[in-house]
């Protein structure tokens, strides 16, 4: 084995270990902290220690409500979500690519925006004639902007030349549209994507606290109201491993379907090669006028 690959495998051995002791730590901490009720501005002498948190965990995970309550986020967000998914990636990239999209959805996608989606629960109960489909609503609301406006600015970021080469080539819009636009603007789709689920999951909580009948938010909210503590943290511990999971999921799935994209190669020393590398490419020569002139485009705008 080469001293280089010694090196890697230690490097990777110490993040697994640093990324492991880090929430052992904090959670020792807390244990600490609870145990001794510490009292300097911070109080800790209501809250629940990690032992109690564990236990309560451990009674709530053999009962039949936690796992129904479990099944009704579940099925909210991932119903929510899809919907979002689906409607920010088509509006976005209309948006992007007409005119006539851009000039009549832009103008209400910026002022319904910044709308916090948990703000949406009074017009989904007016709206909406059950709960449940309320609970979704603000779920597809909250994942849709950020997905929404990453596709939009993904597409706008694509290099013209390659829908020019396939239309040169005899393609139609819809070759262009399903074989150069979509997988160019995967990698910004799947950023928007990561940053809806977890939005999603505030939202959902959120909205099964207000007007939920089941679900780990409207539990979490229930255990509050009867001062059960422990509960309460047994109920956001949840919220995070399946916020933590449903996020792991997204970026996983993001990293298959665009495998065939180039990877960064390793990184060197600041100011040096790459390791690893063989010899070193010569300097290209400082560009001049003409060439950037002659490679210059003006920005691509939205078709009608």
């Amino acid at each position: 084995m080469s001293a280089g690959s010694r090196r890697t495998g230690a490097t990777i051995a110490g993040r697994r270990l640093v990324r492991v002791a880090s929430p052992l730590v904090a959670l020792g901490l807390w244990q600490l902290l609870t145990s001794y009720d510490v009292d300097l501005w911070l109080r800790f002498e209501q809250f629940p220690t990690v032992v109690e948190v564990a236990s309560a965990l451990g009674d709530r995970i053999g009962t039949e409500a936690y796992w129904q309550d479990l099944g009704h986020s579940l099925r909210r967000i991932t119903v929510g979500f899809l919907l979002a998914a689906v409607l920010g990636v088509a509006a976005g990239t209309a948006v992007a690519r007409s005119r006539w999209a851009a000039d009549i959805l832009g103008p209400l996608v910026e002022v319904v925006r910044p709308i916090p989606a948990i703000a949406l629960v009074p017009v989904a109960i007016l709206l909406l004639p059950t709960n449940e489909q309320g609970i979704v609503f603000i779920t597809c609301a909250a994942a849709l902007f950020p997905v929404l406006v990453s596709t939009r600015h993904a597409v706008r970021a694509l290099n013209p030349v390659w829908e020019e080469a396939v239309l040169t080539l005899g393609g139609s819009r819809a070759r262009v549209l399903f074989s150069v636009v979509l997988p160019g603007a995967l990698p910004g789709i799947f950023g928007g994507l990561s940053v809806g689920i977890g939005v999603s999951w505030i939202c959902v909580i959120s909205a099964e606290m207000i007007s939920g009948e089941y679900g780990v938010g409207y539990r979490t909210w229930q255990d509050y109201t009867v001062v059960d503590y422990p509960g309460v943290f047994v109920g956001m511990a949840t919220i995070g491993a399946l916020g933590w999971l449903t996020s792991t999921a997204v970026e996983a799935l993001g990293r298959r379907v665009t495998a065939w994209l180039p990877r960064p190669t390793a990184r060197g020393t600041a100011g040096g090669p790459a390791r690893g590398a063989g010899t070193s490419a010569p300097a290209a020569p400082p560009p001049t006028a003409a060439s950037v002139s002659a490679v210059r485009r003006p920005e691509k705008e939205p078709v009608p």
